[in-house]
């Protein structure tokens, strides 16, 4: 990426963090809006915060069902690249239903820590990086394109949620590991 789209960027998520700091407060002082905002200033866990935007409904099961949910509760830090429940609706038909069967719960796991970096990995971050090692141990690939960042093909729509014991990115998919 060259400065001038790193520039362009990190302007933009600047701006974007902004924007939702500013969301936040606002839809705190109304009663809260459902979406993914910034906590930094609670106590909030990233699961914890995954649950109260109402958004990963799905993510959140999945977590639970792969008994993930008190690892990612832990001291971490952690950075999860997380799929709304939209993007598990671009899954095949069938896909999920199969993954949250008790026998397939390895698979579940290793599709869920796909998603997971250890350590703090903010948007400033994310974007000097061509590659993360992933919780199971495989690198999912860093891109820029036309500024946008994708990591693997899922394209990031929001950055830098912060958590007591970690970061949240939200992606427009599920990624997966290989096989």
């Amino acid at each position: 990426m060259n400065l001038h789209h790193f520039n362009k960027f990190f302007t933009s998520a600047i701006l974007f963090v902004s924007l939702v700091f500013f969301n936040s407060a606002h839809a705190d002082k109304c009663g809260g809006s459902g979406k993914m905002t910034d906590h930094s200033k609670t106590k909030h866990d990233v699961v914890e915060l995954a649950v109260k935007a109402g958004s990963f409904k799905t993510l959140v099961a999945a977590v639970k069902a792969a008994g993930l949910a008190d690892a990612l509760k832990g001291d971490g830090p952690f950075t999860i690249f997380a799929p709304t429940d939209e993007a598990f609706a671009k899954l095949p038909e069938g896909t999920l239903q199969d993954l949250l069967k008790p026998e397939n719960k390895d698979k579940l796991k290793a599709i869920l820590t796909y998603h997971v970096v250890a350590g703090k990995v903010t948007a400033a971050d994310v974007v000097k990086i061509s590659k993360a090692e992933t919780l199971n141990g495989q690198n999912a690939k860093i891109s820029v394109n036309d500024d946008q960042v994708f990591i693997d093909d899922a394209k990031i729509i929001q950055t830098d949620v912060m958590g007591s014991n970690g970061v949240i990115h939200v992606i427009d998919s599920v990624i997966l590991p290989q096989s």
